[in-house]
């Protein structure tokens, strides 16, 4: 592949948090971006942002949640026009003990958080192999390489994309496509306001979305003969 060509990124949960930050770092960058979220309006005003900085940007309001549409939706959008870089952020957070969880809500967290990035992907790797490149970056998280009381489902959850992502890179390699597994500690974003979260954490000390959206495109801006295969990010703080 040349890097000299224009390329496009597929961004999910772009509407707020680290999926917005990244559209903005990469539309900054030159990179034309195709936004997903579950939330129209929102997603609406960050493309227009991504347009602003000289990009071609286009929202598609998609509920990962229904995962049985998943990869019929995403596969449209590949069809589109290339992907070349797949950024899995659509997420939620989820705090209850493993004895309190019902099996509703764990389905619910592993259904958006592991099975609609593995759904994303199978949409978008025909076209990559086609295309024989492409970059795929999950966002995890320091829950799925450490585990924390109360956070099962969670963790659980994450723990489950990292090795995902380590499998899909051993798989996908010797076809030009790179998969690279990112995990954040705490970051300042909507999650913490969310009803399915019940911390109260000193937020100043956190991660910006813009931090995590940086090391995002660094990992996607490596020449094609590199790979950050995992990339653990926290803050100074430490573990919050």
């Amino acid at each position: 592949m040349n890097f000299e060509q224009k390329r496009r990124a597929l961004i999910t949960g772009a509407s707020s948090g680290i999926g917005k930050a990244t559209a903005l770092a990469f539309a900054k960058a030159g990179i034309d971006v195709a936004l997903v979220s579950r939330s129209a309006d929102k997603l609406a005003a960050v493309c227009a942002a991504a347009k602003h900085a000289g990009v071609e940007a286009t929202a598609y309001p998609v509920d990962l949640a229904c995962v049985s549409q998943v990869k019929e939706k995403i596969a449209k959008i590949a069809h589109s026009g290339n992907i070349d870089i797949l950024v899995n952020n659509a997420g939620m957070g989820y705090t209850a003990n493993l004895s309190e969880t019902p099996l509703e809500d764990w389905q619910q967290v592993i259904d958006l958080n592991l099975t609609s990035v593995f759904q994303c992907i199978m949409g978008i790797l025909p076209k990559m192999r086609e295309q024989g490149h492409g970059t795929i970056i999950n966002v995890a998280s320091i829950a799925g390489k450490q585990a924390f009381a109360g956070w099962g489902a969670y963790c659980v959850s994450k723990a489950g994309l990292i090795s995902l992502s380590q499998t899909l890179a051993q798989e996908e390699r010797s076809r030009g496509i790179r998969v690279t597994a990112i995990c954040p500690g705490a970051v300042n974003t909507e999650i913490w306001d969310t009803e399915t979260v019940n911390v109260n954490f000193d937020r100043s000390k956190m991660l910006t979305p813009e931090i995590v959206a940086q090391s995002i495109l660094h990992t996607a801006m490596l020449p094609p003969q590199a790979v950050v295969e995992e990339l653990t990010l926290m803050s100074n703080a430490g573990t919050l």
